[in-house]
């Protein structure tokens, strides 16, 4: 199991055994906190707590004075000997005094139990199976098919999910009988009599309680102070750092911020492009930023030549194939950056937090022409109106695809069927398979309803942000956790910090998504903090992946070899006909072929077993 993911933890493994409850621990150690006394797992000096712990906490300092105080005997200045005395102090509740990142376990020998927990929005992966009597754990899937009390078979309500959203709500993987434990989650395995009880319980969620009591400019100062804190923390670092770059806003904000905490002390920064063309090139907006800053600029230019060699490699570090082909870059950006610093700084979460996302605007588009059709809109307090949001409509120029896709049908149906039908990659795909993969109770929608309606959101753009905080984010992080940890580097999210998501929540929505302004607050957050280049730019490009021009140029043959193989035809699930077809007819940034390349070279590695791509 520890060599599987040796590649998570290079600096050292260790082993904890206590044979009397046949409770083991491994780790693969990446050392960035206290480098020589962090080693683990790591045990208290009276032997009766033991953890194996994956992240950081980045308040350990804080925390660690406070326990002192307290007098636990904390002799290291590493935060997983802070992580185990804090259990110690607080139990179950320590959870709640953590900002950081973080997947652990913790055995309680005193108490025959084990304590696992994951961070509040699933920044570090927790996957994990239990079969009534044991529990086997791991940071990635493939550490628990390494044990070998788990087969490799496909889950069937996983790959409708899967194909629906290209990624796995709730709880579930692809994989039959493995698990995640979900953001905001903790679960205790209690042993007695040779019996082992699971319990799961989520210590965390978001709070949508509108603060009325101050204005927008309260709102824009107390974030500017929220974010720059959170950076301050995430610089906490005892190895070389640096920071991805895209020349976008988030990371932009990220990179100034931290350059000018460091105080003169220079940032490596790191960018990906592409030569298939200027729609695919954000160098120069990331130069820019990296002048303004000071940092030391590198960047790294992808050729859709190295597909066929690089994508199968991908395919078996991701574990499960999630999101779309930007883990492409990811990786390559990753291994830049592992060349230079062992810890990354990131701007993830922007577009889910701060409403980033043309869809949101979309949605909110179709919603202000009811209320003004059905004189509706005045019936929320939080509404956006339809005056407001007319200056902000030629930002969805482009999006034109989207938005005949949304209104063929269905409109002014019901919230969630609308925002479900802006998400659902499953109708340019449910053609492609045979029936019988879409039979059976599960379906889809009623997750996704579960989610989005939950109560006490208020309006449809906190529900469609908390579905996606729920949904599309995790995925997003699965996919810069499996990306840096191939390279052995530590990502890092400030903008994801649990005080940054409470604050957002809390903002009336008719503040926060003024007038259709996506990332309005956040952008004025940051105005004195960016180069006016950037706060300035209208052309978001989210780092696009020139993947339907490899598809049907260099690695057209790649593609059409895998997925019009006899391999493919007898595994049973696909429409060879109607795949053959949409080989021919995928549009630009469509995902139809992405989904399937992915889904079969998954298929190949770790349902039919080939072996492992070399690394």
């Amino acid at each position: 199991m520890l060599d599987s993911i040796s590649h998570r933890g290079p600096d050292g493994e260790g082993v904890f055994l206590d044979p009397e409850q046949r409770v083991v621990l491994g780790h693969r150690r990446l050392a960035i906190i206290d480098p020589e006394h962090g080693k683990q797992p790591m045990t208290t000096v009276d032997g009766q707590l033991t953890v194996a712990f994956n992240g950081a906490i980045y308040n350990y300092l804080e925390l660690r004075r406070e326990l002192i105080a307290k007098g636990h005997p904390i002799h290291s200045y590493s935060d997983t000997e802070v992580l185990l005395y804090a259990y110690r102090e607080w139990g179950e509740a320590c959870v709640d005094r953590f900002i950081g990142m973080f997947a652990f376990a913790i055995w309680d020998r005193a108490h025959n139990r084990l304590f696992c927990a994951r961070d509040r929005v699933g920044i570090k992966p927790f996957y994990y199976h239990f079969d009534g009597v044991s529990l086997v754990f791991g940071s990635e899937i493939k550490a628990i098919l390494a044990s070998g009390l788990v087969k490799a078979e496909s889950s069937s309500s996983g790959l409708q999910d899967y194909l629906t959203f290209q990624f796995c709500l709730n709880e579930k993987t692809l994989f039959k009988g493995i698990q995640k434990l979900e953001p905001g989650h903790c679960m205790v395995v209690q042993l007695s009599d040779g019996k082992s009880v699971l319990k799961l319980r989520q210590y965390w969620d978001v709070n949508y309680d509108i603060d009325d009591r101050h204005n927008e400019a309260w709102f824009i100062d107390h974030l500017a102070g929220l974010i720059e804190d959170a950076t301050r923390m995430h610089l906490r670092s005892d190895v070389p750092l640096g920071a991805h770059l895209s020349g976008g806003l988030d990371s932009s904000a990220v990179v100034c911020l931290a350059a000018d905490l460091l105080k003169g002390e220079c940032i490596k920064t790191f960018t990906g492009a592409f030569p298939d063309g200027p729609q695919f090139d954000e160098t120069g907006y990331a130069k820019t930023v990296a002048a303004f800053a000071g940092t030391d600029y590198k960047e790294i230019y992808i050729q859709g030549s190295e597909l066929p060699e690089l994508l199968p490699r991908l395919m078996y570090y991701m574990d499960e194939p999630l999101a779309g082909p930007g883990v492409i870059p990811q990786y390559y950006v990753s291994k830049l950056a592992a060349q230079h610093v062992k810890v990354v700084l990131g701007g993830q979460g922007g577009d889910e937090l701060f409403i980033g996302y043309a869809r949101y605007l979309v949605a909110y588009l179709e919603k202000c022409l009811s209320g003004a059709i059905y004189e509706t809109a005045n019936q929320n307090p939080y509404a956006v109106t339809l005056e407001s949001i007319v200056p902000n409509l030629p930002l969805l120029q482009t999006y034109k695809p989207m938005m005949q896709g949304l209104w063929k049908d269905g409109l002014f149906d019901s919230p969630d069927r609308r925002y479900f039908k802006l998400i659902d990659r499953s109708e340019g795909m449910s053609n492609l398979f045979n029936p019988g993969v879409f039979e059976g109770r599960y379906s889809p929608f009623e997750s996704f309803q579960q989610i989005f309606n939950r109560d006490g959101l208020h309006s449809m753009i906190n529900r469609m942000t908390y579905f996606d905080l729920k949904g599309s984010l995790p995925a997003l992080l699965h996919v810069e956790d499996r990306t840096s940890m191939a390279a052995s580097i530590e990502s890092r999210v400030p903008l994801l910090d649990h005080r940054i998501v409470e604050f957002m929540a809390r903002i009336p929505p008719n503040i926060k998504f003024s007038g259709g302004r996506m990332k309005h607050l956040f952008k004025e957050s940051v105005r004195n903090t960016v180069p006016a280049q950037i706060f300035e730019r209208k052309d978001k490009m989210g780092f696009p992946t020139p993947l339907t021009q490899w598809t049907k140029g260099v690695a057209k043959d790649f593609v059409r070899d895998t997925l019009l193989s006899d391999r493919v035809r007898q595994r049973g699930l696909y429409n060879f006909a109607a795949m053959e077809k949409a080989l021919d007819n995928e549009r630009e940034f469509g995902r139809v072929v992405w989904g399937l390349l992915c889904l079969e070279l998954w298929h190949r590695i770790y349902i039919d077993g080939d072996m492992k791509p070399n690394a």
